[in-house]
């Protein structure tokens, strides 16, 4: 039987879980998630977890934060003044905005804390920190390098 390998285009079902059982992602009910082994399109314990199965076969993938998410960077937790947010923006727990780069693109943030004259925006992933279970079923292997060019 085959096996995945880095370059595979593989389809997987899967739940994600917090260590307390909190089901925080899942693909039951929706096609199965597709991606090409190697190329960093998913976290790295994920990944590693795949490696090796067979089309069929089950299995539970344990992911430290740090081949997940990673930890939380303080340097990713902003106090920022409420003056500088846009007019009309909520200003509450919760409230989900985007930061804007130097080079032209965004990181998503949410508010985690207001007070009388600033917000708290935390830019950390919001599984950042976390240990991860993954509950995955290999559904196929496509074996074309998907794109990939191989010289010999």
């Amino acid at each position: 039987m085959q096996k995945v390998e880095n370059g595979h285009v593989v389809k997987v079902h899967y739940t994600g879980r917090l260590t307390t059982g909190e089901i925080f992602d899942s693909s039951l009910g929706r096609e199965p998630l597709e991606f090409t082994m190697g190329e960093g399109q998913m976290i790295p314990g994920f990944e590693q977890g795949i490696l090796g199965m067979v089309v069929g076969e089950k299995k539970s993938i344990q992911v430290p934060c740090e081949l997940g998410y990673g930890e939380v960077l303080e340097e990713m937790i902003l106090e920022v003044p409420k003056s500088q947010l846009p007019l009309g923006m909520p200003m509450e727990v919760g409230t989900q905005l985007a930061i804007n780069l130097a080079n032209g693109g965004q990181i998503p943030a949410v508010m985690t804390a207001v007070s009388e004259e600033t917000v708290t925006i935390d830019a950390n992933h919001p599984l950042a920190g976390k240990d991860l279970v993954f509950e995955v079923q290999l559904v196929e292997i496509n074996p074309k390098k998907s794109g990939l060019i191989f010289f010999e």
